[in-house]
Formats: structure tokens, C-alpha cells, sequence
């Protein structure tokens, strides 16, 4: 399989890449990002072939599917990595909360959060393919809260890698934060920054596609990657959830094989809605997919109205800050595969440039003939808390928006599938408060009420985390960034 890019090619980069390249150097022609040139067609056969596959057998399957190249013990082994999570038959359970609604848990990883889904095998096989090339890289990722811990996990302690994970201060829950700031490995630096997400990201893509800062570590014999969803590495292993997930439904008796349903997904960064998008054009048979946000609603915008404008909006702090985004990297995929590499230069231009971009008709149609969106504030997402826990379901913020986009999307009574991207223990305060009522509880404090009044425990390695020793306290400005980066180095 061959990748190309979103904005074009700029006669400097090759016009192509196969997959390995594209994941150990994500950057591209004018700023772009990579998308494969052609996707696998599965098919019904595939369906019917994987109707009782395991977890790691579909994986290895839909990988195949994608020929990438890489060696299959390679993929065998990072496949594997699967067997770490709860429980290894099933790493992704799917839960019935109604009739028609079901929840695919994607958090059982050693994180507790959706990105160790991908962040896990991907970081087996790029540091394997360091160790091959006899290479060594940085590996930057920015986080909102979830990707940063898991980038920590799956790479701590590999050769040939070292990871610089910025993350805004402040803009993570504690337990998030704590995931982060107690890893020890030698290979990590962790850096907080004063602003938001779209900061943190804003100084990563900076980095990526700075010439200067490229130059300065072909000094230190250091090659740049990121662990952010502008690798495709990401996106790939996140493709196989969404269709284990509707197997998931068959094999449980909910529908029949071949009849669609809608994903039902929190949206921040879209990488979660774009892999489910590419699932949806291999054949996965989805009738649409629902975009669920918070207040920071602004793919609720684009894909109501086809207006992207982050010039009128400050980012706001929610109790689902993992979707704390205005700059979405991924929406950028679905530009370029709705409208061409020329229209997607010219809109990302008009993002940088004006801080908003507008569809026209034409193109606000093929939009939604594949999305709908609905957004759902603080309030109404406890709300939602709470009535899920009253049918016996325990969830977190994020999953929470999934809820009422659920009961205000759907033009048709089909089966969703809705993705809980982070367990309970993450967001705990807010929780506490939805279930019991209590204000400006510490997150141990609230965790030990949840656990009480659900009757549950809590996992060891969250606990633990509170009292392990604080090993990366630094916080800097913006602007210091690339000097953090290259003393660390």
C-alpha cells in the first residue's frame, strides 16, 4: 500500500511513500499529513471470514488486507501486546445499556484510555523499526490527556527512541497528569506548557515542519516521528476496533450481518470518527456516524452548517478535556478524501491564514451524507451520568456526549454503537458529583466515593499513582519548547 499526501506534493518529498516511511517521518508537502492512496475493499467474504475471528486474529487480518511492510513477526508481536489488556479473549468488550444502543469499552489497556488501542502495537513496530535501520528517533506527541500517557507507556524504556510529550498545564485531569509526571524511564521527558491543547499541538506540527529544528538533531544523529494521530500508524490499528465492534453486535445476537448501524463517536482530534469513516469505505456496513462533541463544539459546526471558524471561539475548559480542541488535525483527511488534494491546500490555507474556512453546498452535502453531529454541555452530560448508572452502567464525560447525541441524531432505528474512550477513574470528580452530588472533591477522595457508591474497585494502577514520586515537574512557556526538547537530547 502506498501513501500520499493531503495538500499535494511539493516535488521535494517523493510522490509516495510506503507505510513504513510514512509512520517513522509523518511530516509532508506543505504542511499536509499522509492518507493511503487507495483503501482495501473487504467485502462481505471478509465479514463472513471474520464473523467469529478473535481480537488479534482480525487485527492481523485487516492489517494483511492494507499489505503494509512490514514483517509478520513484527506485526505478531505487536499484535500481541493485546494480551495485556483485562482480558486477553477480549480487549474490547461491547456492552448492551438499551435495546439499541451499545457501548464498545476501548480503555481496558494498561492506560486505562482508547489510545493504548493503537498507541500499543504502534509503538512496538516503530521502535523495532529503528532497531532494524539501526536509527535512533524523537518521538513528539501532544496531549489533551490520553494520548500522553499512553505514547509514555508503549515507548518507555525502548531502544533506539526517546518521546517529548507536551501537555497543557492544568488542562488534564489529575489522574491524567499523574500518569505522566511519575514515569521515570530514562528515554522520556515530559513537559508541561502553559496554554491549551491546541498550543501543545500548534508547537508539534511547528517542530514537524521546521527545517532548523530537523537540522539541529541530524546533529545529535536523531530522526523526528510523533505519536499524535497525524501518524497514520495511529489511525490504522484504530480502523479494527470499529469493525470487531459491529462484529461484536452479530455475534451477540443484536443484528444480522449486513445490517448497518451508526458509530457513535467522541470527537476532539477525529482520529476515533476518521478510522471509522475508512472502515465504513472498506464496506463495514454503517449507516452513518454520529459526531458527538462538548461545548467546544465546533465539528458541530462544520458539520451542520460547513463552517469551520475557530476566529470567534476561545477554547473552553469542560469536564470532558480530552475533546478540548478547536483545531481538529484529522478533519484534514476527510477534506482531502471528500474534495481532492487542491481543495484541501486551499481550506487549510484559509484555517491558517483567516482562522476559518466555509463549504459550499456541493461539499456540505457529501459531508453529511456521512455525518451528524450534536454537542452536549457539562450538565447535560452528569445528567446522562447519572440515568446510565441508574440502568446499571458506569461511565466517564466523553462517553457521556455519545449519550445524547444518541437520542438526538438517529433519523432511522437502526442499532449504535457508541465508543467509551476513557474508563471512570479518569474523570472522577466529575463524576462523584453527577452520582452523589459532591463539589470540588480531590480525585483520590472522589474515586473512593465512586468506588463505594457502585460497589466497585478501584484499579491498582490508578491508586498507585498518588503515591508515587513526581519525576517530570517542568513547565515552560510556548516559546521554550524546542529549547526543552533539544537539552533533553
Amino acid at each position: 500500500m502506498k501513501f500520499i499526501e493531503t495538500r499535494g506534493n511539493d516535488g521535494e518529498l517523493p510522490s509516495t511513500q510506503v507505510f513504513s516511511e510514512a509512520i517513522l517521518s509523518p511530516m509532508c508537502s506543505f504542511g499536509g499529513i499522509y492518507v493511503p492512496e487507495s483503501l482495501p475493499d473487504l467485502g462481505t467474504d471478509f465479514f463472513i471470514a471474520n464473523r467469529d475471528s478473535n481480537y488479534k486474529t482480525l487485527a492481523s487480518n485487516v492489517l494483511a488486507a492494507f499489505e503494509v511492510d512490514i514483517d509478520a513477526d513484527t506485526i505478531a508481536d505487536a499484535i500481541e501486546l493485546y494480551d495485556h489488556f483485562d482480558d486477553p479473549t477480549n480487549p474490547v468488550p461491547v456492552v448492551k445499556v438499551t435495546d439499541d444502543l451499545y457501548v464498545s469499552e476501548l480503555y481496558h489497556g494498561p492506560t486505562r484510555a482508547f489510545k493504548d488501542m493503537a498507541l500499543q502495537p504502534f509503538g512496538m513496530i516503530l521502535s523495532k523499526l529503528a532497531q532494524q535501520r539501526d536509527e535512533h528517533y524523537l518521538i513528539l506527541a501532544a496531549t489533551s490527556g490520553d494520548t500522553g500517557p499512553a505514547t509514555l507507556e508503549t515507548f518507555k524504556n525502548r531502544p533506539n527512541i526517546k518521546v517529548a510529550c507536551l501537555y497543557p498545564d492544568g488542562g488534564t485531569s489529575d489522574v491524567q497528569r499523574l500518569q505522566m509526571v511519575t514515569e521515570d524511564a530514562p528515554n522520556i521527558k515530559v513537559i508541561g506548557i502553559h496554554g491549551n491543547f491546541d498550543d501543545a499541538q500548534n508547537a508539534l506540527k511547528t517542530l514537524l515542519g521546521s527545517a532548523g529544528f530537523r537540522q539541529k538533531l541530524t546533529e545529535k544523529d536523531t530522526h523526528l516521528s510523533a505519536a499524535n494521530s497525524v501518524n497514520f500508524g495511529r489511525i490504522i490499528f484504530q480502523q479494527i476496533y470499529h469493525i470487531h465492534s459491529y462484529l461484536e453486535l452479530v455475534r451477540q445476537g443484536a443484528i444480522e450481518l449486513g445490517e448497518k448501524v451508526y458509530l457513535n463517536v467522541p470527537s476532539g482530534n477525529f482520529g476515533n470518527a476518521l478510522a471509522g469513516y475508512y472502515a465504513r469505505k472498506m464496506g463495514l456496513p454503517v449507516e452513518k456516524i454520529i459526531i458527538a462533541s462538548n461545548r467546544n463544539n465546533i465539528l458541530t459546526s462544520l458539520i451542520n452548517d460547513g463552517v469551520y471558524d475557530m476566529g470567534d471561539r476561545e477554547l473552553i475548559s469542560t469536564t470532558s478535556p480530552a475533546m478540548d480542541i478547536l483545531k481538529s488535525s484529522n478533519i484534514e483527511r476527510i477534506l482531502y478524501d471528500l474534495y481532492g488534494a487542491e481543495r484541501t491546500r486551499e481550506l487549510m490555507g484559509q484555517l491558517d491564514n483567516d482562522q476559518r474556512y466555509q463549504l459550499n453546498a456541493d461539499e456540505l452535502a457529501k459531508l453529511q451524507a456521512v455525518f451528524v453531529a450534536d454537542f452536549c454541555d457539562d450538565e447535560e452530560g452528569k445528567r446522562y451520568i447519572q440515568a446510565a448508572f441508574k440502568k446499571g452502567y458506569l461511565m466517564d464525560p466523553h462517553t457521556a456526549t455519545c449519550f445524547k447525541a444518541h437520542d438526538t441524531c438517529r433519523d432511522k432505528p437502526l442499532k449504535s454503537i457508541a465508543y467509551s474512550t476513557a474508563e471512570w477513574t479518569k474523570f472522577s470528580p466529575t463524576i462523584a458529583n453527577a452520582l452523589t452530588g459532591e463539589h470540588d472533591t480531590h480525585d483520590l477522595d472522589a474515586l473512593k466515593s465512586i468506588a463505594k457508591t457502585a460497589n466497585t474497585a478501584i484499579p491498582g494502577l490508578i491508586s498507585s499513582l498518588f503515591t508515587k514520586p513526581v519525576t517530570q515537574d517542568v513547565v515552560i512557556d510556548k516559546q521554550d519548547i524546542e529549547r526543552e526538547v533539544l537539552s533533553f537530547l
